[in-house]
């Protein structure tokens, strides 16, 4: 991987982030991710796309709601080390070098506070861009651990609108099952494991 090295002089604007896009369900961010994607392998760069294991709707692919999907290159548990997961991805494929021009990260609130450091980590000490696209908060409107971290250490937070049924910004993820709003339960709930879920603005999530 590229490393920093104490002894350069480092144009900071040129460094690699760490940027969080964040925005409620159906606003577009596995979409964008694999736009990003198509974008820098159009050029001849390597990207890796990582998704969480705790994410289990499509399996081992990353799956846009327009219908477009890619396989993850890396599906990560809660317990693998994000930089270790890197390292192992590119010495089972034995590939002749371990250049990454970006890592990608879909539905990244589902990451373990440990595992946003280590994505602060790659950005920084191994000078790899590293986008992470999620929701922020639950359907009770509170934050998941990865999401939380990650509006706390990255270097940029990148709103990804989406509008409610009314026609305002949505900004609340509203779990239903059939047709009502939930206001209990546990904080995962894959889309489609008998719960569905609809982005609002903060009146209709307030009046259900």
């Amino acid at each position: 991987m590229q490393t920093l090295h104490a002894n350069l002089v480092i144009d900071v604007s040129s460094m690699a982030k760490l940027c969080f896009r964040y925005g409620a369900m159906n606003s577009g961010k596995t979409t964008a991710l694999l736009q990003v994607a198509h974008n820098y392998e159009e050029r001849g760069q390597r990207v890796v796309i990582i998704k969480s294991a705790i994410d289990t709707k499509g399996n081992d692919h990353v799956v846009s709601r327009l219908g477009v999907k890619r396989t993850a290159d890396i599906v990560l548990t809660p317990e693998q080390d994000l930089r270790e997961a890197l390292t192992d991805h590119f010495a089972a494929k034995a590939a002749p070098d371990n250049r990454i021009d970006c890592v990608l990260i879909d539905e990244a609130q589902f990451l373990s506070p440990a595992q946003v450091d280590q994505a602060l980590a790659t950005a920084v000490l191994d000078d790899i861009p590293v986008l992470a696209y999620g929701i922020r908060t639950d359907f009770q409107t509170r934050s998941f651990p990865g999401s939380q971290r990650l509006m706390e250490i990255a270097h940029a937070l990148e709103e990804m609108k989406t509008i409610c049924r009314c026609g305002k910004k949505a900004i609340f993820n509203a779990r239903l099952k059939d047709g009502a709003v939930v206001r209990e339960g546990s904080q995962v709930m894959i889309d489609g494991d008998d719960a569905e879920y609809e982005a609002r603005c903060a009146r209709c999530y307030l009046e259900g």
